[in-house]
């Protein structure tokens, strides 16, 4: 492109801007000067690399090439210039790169992140940025991430978490040709300076205590050495999970959990009443006063729901370990609440998906999902500095393994 025509394209480009008209686009006047940029970049790679040492092995220039651009400004063509050897690796478009600036491929990945189909990503693309941009290759920008997922995944974590929720979602897969369930395991802690994380995200047929101990193993080679209160649903085994791994970790089952099974039990004309009674139970001052109200709900509904009452009494171990706490400690631990508000941030992402692909598919959404709402994770838990100091004289002398030196 000449002198000449470079002037008039910004001419143009100077009167779409006051007119308030896109730069960018079809008849943008962006992406012809992004071309002209493009290609003397090029040309200037091309003189630098053909240096004496090139020449001297019969290396030199041979015409030139053509592909098509997708950008941020629009799609056009652009001329590479081809030496004889095609040993010229230029740095500014690679050989088989076809989409220009790492800004688009963001913006695809963001949107992907926001639970969008390949279908809908393409043609807001297209409405946006004037080009087409197939399922494959928007697959392939979304594969860009996957090892940084693996790093993700086996990132080391820190000696000690003050506290941490374990609980499974469950999505469908397709696998082999069939549409199975996986489930997803998901970890949330709390570090020692207060600020909630996700520790790991993995991928498994079905929920069990087994897969579950594979996940606290996996916690501890990446460094995890004490987990000082687990926060845990009623799955059977789970407990026993957690303690093989972390034997001095306290384990509270949640309550919320125990009161939704409880319930399936009860008649809905009981339901009511029955709840009155059992908050005596789950919200009393202390434990003694708990398992007080435990025996008067034994008393008064024992007989007619005999399985709702021996669930309590048996689970009871796990139930009340929240009742050795002071306030501020209770409301973290009694539910698995805080994991589940992920969890439901993350429904919100995938609530249109059918079945995903594979795993992977799955795991790509996940996290780019996850990297969002951690984003939003900048500041401690309500009242942590109370909180702390009241685990650190719980828990005397564990939480010293946790501080930095």
């Amino acid at each position: 492109m000449d002198i000449e025509n470079n002037e008039e394209l910004q001419k143009k480009a100077l009167e779409q801007l006051k007119s308030g008209k896109s730069l960018f686009g079809k008849d943008g006047a962006f992406a012809p000067l992004l071309k002209n940029f493009i290609e003397k970049a090029l040309e200037a790679e091309m003189e630098g690399y053909l240096d004496d040492e090139q020449r001297d092995q019969g290396n030199k220039r041979n015409g030139k090439g053509k592909k098509t651009i997708k950008s941020s400004s629009g799609s056009f063509e652009i001329e590479t210039p081809q030496d004889r050897q095609s040993s010229f690796e230029p740095e500014l478009i690679r050989k088989r790169q076809t989409i220009l600036a790492e800004s688009l491929e963001g913006k695809i990945l963001g949107l992907y992140g926001l639970g969008m189909s390949y279908r809908d990503i393409s043609k807001h693309i297209e409405e946006m940025y004037d080009m087409e941009i197939s399922h494959t290759v928007l697959s392939q920008i979304t594969d860009k991430i996957i090892p940084e997922i693996k790093a993700w995944q086996s990132r080391p974590l820190d000696p000690v978490y003050p506290i941490i929720w374990l609980d499974a979602m469950h999505f469908k897969v397709k696998e082999d040709g069939k549409v199975v369930h996986k489930a997803l395991y998901n970890i949330l802690g709390i570090n020692k300076e207060g600020r909630k994380e996700i520790l790991g995200l993995y991928v498994s047929e079905s929920e069990g205590a087994n897969f579950w101990l594979q996940v606290l193993t996996d916690l501890h080679h990446r460094g995890v050495k004490d987990v000082l209160i687990a926060s845990i649903d009623n799955l059977n085994g789970f407990s026993q999970a957690i303690q093989s791994m972390f034997p001095k970790t306290e384990v509270q089952s949640c309550i919320v959990h125990q009161i939704r099974n409880s319930l399936k039990y009860v008649a809905s004309k009981d339901q009511k009443e029955f709840m009155k009674d059992l908050k005596k139970v789950y919200r009393a001052s202390s434990k003694d006063l708990a398992e007080t109200e435990l025996l008067n709900l034994e008393e008064k509904w024992g007989k007619k729901y005999p399985v709702v009452i021996d669930s309590w009494q048996h689970n009871w171990d796990k139930l009340s370990t929240y009742f050795q706490y002071a306030e501020p400690i209770r409301k973290l631990i009694y539910t698995t609440n805080p994991i589940e508000g992920y969890h439901r941030q993350i429904r919100k992402v995938t609530k249109t998906k059918g079945a995903f692909p594979n795993e992977m598919a799955l795991l790509k959404l996940v996290y780019l999902a996850t990297m969002r709402i951690q984003k939003k994770w900048t500041s401690p838990v309500q009242n942590w500095g109370l909180t702390v100091q009241q685990l650190a004289i719980k828990f005397e002398g564990r939480l010293d393994l946790g501080l930095k030196t």
